[in-house]
């Protein structure tokens, strides 16, 4: 590594810490993950500042201080397995499969997980499945999940995500009308129903339902 990249990268954990990502395993998988190998062309160049870039599809790859506030959210551990619904440029989906067992990770455009499937494999993530589905259905094939990560905007924690979350589980993500403000919540599912706790303003995508076109 460059003194340029070592300098790029240190600042880049930098504004992590400063806007609240704490948590050490988060900010190492942070850290191992370069931002810069799920980014082509010109924005490739700009994979070190937290601020989120247009991916295709009209897409975005969050901003780095969001991911790493979600994840940290989350509290994944070792053992668990993790869905993830929108899988996008597979930034986040590589930053999970550091820190969890497994990552399901569900994206309705073919076009986003092909890209992102041939990322996975030059970093050699062997932990990670990405399935082509319609994610506000969730992926009841290998639920129940211990963990799960939406990186789109419902109006409603979608009901299908909640009966896949184990008992004891966490899921994070923004809830909102798309051109409105939408908040980040945290739901852990309890024997007797499931607990909401407001994190932050957000913005992200909304959750489509269906497959894309591509």
């Amino acid at each position: 590594m460059s003194d340029d990249e070592a300098e790029r990268k240190m600042q880049f954990l930098f504004a992590l810490r400063s806007r609240g990502v704490t948590d050490k395993r988060v900010l190492e998988a942070m850290e191992k993950v370069d931002r810069g190998r799920f980014l082509t062309g010109l924005f490739a160049e700009r994979a070190y500042e937290d601020m989120p870039l247009p991916i295709a599809c009209g897409q975005t790859i969050s901003q780095p201080s969001v991911v790493g506030l979600m994840t940290q959210a989350l509290n994944v551990q070792p053992r668990d397995k993790v869905l993830e619904i929108g899988t996008g440029s597979g930034y986040q989906t590589a930053i999970l499969s550091v820190l969890a067992r497994r990552v399901y990770t569900v994206e309705r455009h073919r076009r986003l997980t092909r890209a992102a499937e041939a990322v996975f494999r030059a970093l050699d993530l062997t932990n990670v499945t990405a399935v082509v589905a319609d994610g506000s259905r969730g992926y009841p094939e290998q639920a129940p999940f211990d963990r799960i990560i939406v990186t789109a905007a419902a109006e409603d924690p979608p009901g299908p995500l909640l009966a896949e979350l184990r008992i004891g589980g966490i899921m994070v993500l923004p809830v909102g009308q798309s051109d409105a403000v939408q908040r980040l919540i945290k739901v852990t599912r309890r024997e007797d129903g499931y607990d909401y706790e407001e994190l932050r303003a957000v913005r992200f995508v909304p959750l489509v339902e269906g497959l894309g076109q591509d």
